[in-house]
Order: C-alpha cells, then sequence, then structure tokens
C-alpha cells in the first residue's frame, strides 16, 4: 500500500475482521456525513450526537466509520478533519456490517466491516506530511465505482420520469456554485442548501442539490467550468415545480473532484475547448443572482418606515436591507407577457434591448452577441397599513419560487389561470424580503428588488406588526 514505514505500522483496510483489538489504521477520507442528534433512550431528556465518514488505503478497499458520543466530544471530532485529508484511527471497533440495513443509507463499501470509535478508547488524527504516502494521495481522485457506470446527464433527461427515484452514478462538469441557503425546520433545527448546476457534451444545465454542510463546504472549493466530479449514488427524482429532473446527494453519495479516468479526461478536455463558446445559459448562476443570506436580514419594517429610512439614507451609495409583512397590490401577469418575460443576456444577466436585440451593457456589437434567457422580469407593488412602494423589482430565480411556477410553466398557463395565480398573492398578507438601493434615475429616488416572497405566519406577522418595526 504504502512505504516500508507505513506497512510496518499500520494495519491495511483489506486485513480487517471483527474484534481485532489494538489497531491502527492509516487512509485517506473520501465521503463525510454532518453531525446529527438524537435522543438519548437510556438518558431521557438528553441527546446522543453521531456522524460517519469512510476512509480508503487502496484502490480495492475502503469502509465506513461512525462515531457516537456526547455533543462536544462528537463536534470537535466532526471538525478535526475534512473530505480529502488523511487520517490515522487508532483502536476502532471492528464489526461485520449488517450489509442490508446499514448499505440502504452509507455509502456502500467492499468490505464487509466496518469501524465504530469511542470516545474513551479510539483516536482519529490528522496525518503530518512524513505520514502520507503520494499513493495514499492519489486515492482521492479514484470514484469509488466503475469508471463506465455512470449515465450521462442527457441519458437521465431522456429517461424522465421512468427515472424518479433511482440511485444512480454520474460524471458532469461544474457549470456554477450557488450560495449556501440557511434554514431553521419546524423542530428549530438549523439547515441549509446548495445547488450546483452540472453540464456535459449531453446536456447544458443540470441541477444537483447538496443538503449536507460537509458536500457543500466541497462544492464550495469546485471552480466552475473547470472541475469534473463523479458522484457516486446520487437520487435522481423528477421536480414537478421545475418540470425537470433533477439530483440530489443523500447521505450514500460519494463525489470524487477531478477523477483520474479516461473518461473524465475526455469531459475535461470538451470543457476546456468549449470554455470561450459555452456561456452561462441559465439565470441561477451563482454571479446572476442575489447572494445575500437572507438569515442576517432581521429588521422588520413598515412601508412608511422605509420611505424615511430612504430620505435619511439620501447620499449614501451603499445598500439596505429589509423585512415587510405587506400585500402585493399590484401584480400585472396576466398582462401582456412581454411585460412579465424579459430577454436576459446569458453573459451578464442583464435585459436585452429589444428594438436592437442586442445587449447593451456587456455586447456593445450585435455582431459579437452570444445567447440569451427567458426570465421574469417584472414590476409589482407592495402595500401594508402605512402605505405603498410601487414599482418593486421581482425577477428572476426569486419570481418563479414566489409564483411556483418556471417561465415555461408560465408560458403555458391560459389567462383565467394567471388571474387566479394573481389574485392568490393579492389576498393574502406576505413576508417580503427588500434590497434598497438609492437610484436618482428612478421613481421615488430608490430602485427595490424583492429577494424573497412568501405567504406570511399569522402570527408572526401579528407579533411583527405589533409596535416592533425600526425606525
Amino acid at each position: 500500500m504504502a512505504n516500508s514505514f507505513a506497512s510496518k505500522t499500520f494495519t491495511t483496510l483489506s486485513d480487517l475482521h471483527p474484534n481485532m483489538a489494538n489497531l491502527k489504521i492509516i487512509g485517506v477520507v473520501i465521503g463525510k456525513t454532518d453531525v446529527k442528534g438524537f435522543p438519548d433512550r437510556k438518558n431521557i431528556g438528553s441527546e446522543r450526537y453521531t456522524f460517519s465518514f469512510t476512509v480508503r488505503d487502496s484502490p480495492a478497499c475502503f469502509v465506513n466509520a461512525t462515531s457516537w458520543g456526547n455533543e462536544n466530544y462528537i463536534k470537535s471530532l466532526s471538525d478535526s478533519f475534512r473530505v480529502g485529508e488523511c487520517v490515522i484511527i487508532e483502536n476502532p471497533l471492528v464489526q461485520r456490517k449488517e450489509i442490508e440495513r446499514e448499505e440502504k443509507f452509507s455509502p456502500t463499501t467492499p468490505s464487509n466491516c466496518k469501524l465504530l470509535l469511542s470516545e474513551n478508547h479510539s483516536m482519529v488524527k490528522v496525518c503530518s506530511s512524513y505520514e502520507v504516502d503520494t499513493r495514499l494521495l492519489s486515492l482521492i481522485h479514484l470514484p469509488v465505482k466503475e469508471s463506465r457506470d455512470y449515465y450521462s446527464l442527457g441519458d437521465i433527461v431522456a429517461n424522465g420520469h421512468s427515472l424518479d427515484g433511482s440511485i444512480v452514478n454520474v460524471l458532469a462538469a461544474v457549470r456554477s456554485v450557488g450560495e449556501p441557503k440557511y434554514f431553521t425546520t419546524s423542530d428549530r433545527r438549523k439547515g441549509q442548501r446548495c445547488e450546483v448546476k452540472l453540464y456535459d457534451e449531453t446536456e447544458s444545465s443540470f441541477a444537483m442539490t447538496c443538503w449536507d454542510n460537509e458536500f457543500i463546504l466541497l462544492a464550495q472549493s469546485w471552480m466552475p467550468q473547470e472541475t469534473v466530479i463523479f458522484a457516486s449514488d446520487v437520487r435522481i427524482n423528477f421536480d414537478k415545480f421545475r418540470n425537470c429532473m433533477t439530483a440530489t446527494v443523500i447521505s450514500k453519495t460519494i463525489i470524487t473532484t477531478n477523477p483520474d479516468t479516461p473518461e473524465a479526461n475526455i469531459l475535461l478536455n470538451f470543457i476546456r475547448e468549449n470554455k470561450e463558446t459555452n456561456i452561462l445559459t441559465d439565470e441561477n448562476a451563482s454571479y446572476l443572482k442575489e447572494s445575500i443570506n437572507l438569515n442576517t436580514i432581521v429588521d422588520v419594517y413598515t412601508v412608511e418606515q422605509l420611505k424615511v429610512k430612504a430620505l435619511k439614507s439620501e447620499g449614501k451609495a451603499e445598500p439596505f436591507y429589509g423585512i415587510l409583512y405587506a400585500y402585493i397590490s399590484a401584480l400585472n401577469i396576466d398582462d401582456e407577457t412581454g411585460k412579465v418575460i424579459r430577454n436576459k443576456c446569458s453573459s451578464c444577466g442583464y435585459i436585452i434591448n429589444e428594438v436592437s436585440n442586442t445587449c447593451t451593457t456587456c455586447n456593445k456589437d450585435s455582431s459579437g452577441f452570444k445567447s440569451v434567457f427567458l426570465s421574469f422580469h417584472m414590476l409589482v407593488d407592495i402595500t401594508d397599513h402605512t402605505g405603498t412602494l410601487p414599482s418593486c423589482s421581482l425577477s428572476g430565480n426569486v419570481a418563479e419560487e414566489t409564483l411556483g411556477c418556471t417561465v415555461d410553466g408560465f408560458l403555458t398557463m391560459t389567462d383565467e389561470e394567471k388571474t387566479a395565480l394573481k389574485w392568490r398573492f393579492l389576498l393574502e398578507r406576505s413576508k417580503i424580503y427588500l434590497k434598497f438601493v438609492l437610484s436618482p434615475r428612478t421613481r421615488g429616488g430608490l430602485r427595490i428588488s424583492i429577494l424573497s416572497c412568501r405567504l406570511a405566519d399569522p402570527t408572526e406577522a401579528s407579533r411583527s406588526l405589533s409596535g416592533q418595526g425600526h425606525a
């Protein structure tokens, strides 16, 4: 496996068998889950914590390791290493793997054993450089599945509903990595979500969603249009909202960044050759959308308070943000389609001049103009008991999330369906996150963009409206 020092000191994973004692194992971490807490059945009212990771020491062998313990120990252990690092594991308990039960939620491994780490007996530490063999590090770029065992993105799209719910392998290039979005679940647990757009020779844009922080951290290291990934065991679903197929990273998934395989090298050559012409073609690309973390916006205002704040901010260049509990009082989505959906430039995201059919922002020469995409772009009025904010911008993916339909879905609606959709919002109070930029050229001197608009929780809204606004 490694040099003579390592072979004398460490037990290889292929030699593991149940109840071995006093082991020392060295390997590279190729997968890792988030820390999770569960009610402790033995101590009612308290929680036990756990996380798992997958370690590899040769092309043919890798195993799953799990640790249980109190919150401080588990979080500290998890934070001590990341995917891609080499670790030394001392004194793990070796157990026989219950394949059918465990591999339903954990990565499939060739070993019939698993490792269990305890606070009192086991230890995990990141290797120092002299302990790491270069052949061990090279395993980071070796997929855990046969290099030809994958679906192209075109195959997934072509198979459509027949693949809904399937677990498959995917080889693809990274088109864009979205900003992580943070949220709190109904039981007050913190969560996060990140969407990565993939592409290959067969499909220009395909969404993959990551929910685990470990995968999100890994995704943030990927360079768009330069990185290829092999994602083993991702779940494929038909997304009814977007009317398309998508992938989701699950607890079984292991992602290999820039795999060293013939198939990956062919794809890498493809993306390099097409990098100049392969312009981003979807409005959700990370640099075409508002990347503010909504959790950082906490100030609640009334319309009147916002207008006062805008006056006080006169002369300042930086934007400010706020939350409104209000109604959308004008939403003309059943008007002319051209006032609701516009052509935007794939390079910079700005609206295309409809007369010259060119982007005046990044392509003044019409001959150099490349491509466009259709996107929602509309102006709405927002009203509460203190007044109205006119002409607020609702566009892009925020508009899709607000309306609950894609541009393609909207274009297939009848006038009656559009009118019914409009009245769903005109009658309901919403929680609206807003961005304000002072702009002398706009009506009222203020350019207002909607960052999120969802129907408000009545209790939360009434509490916030009972004098909790900020002047």
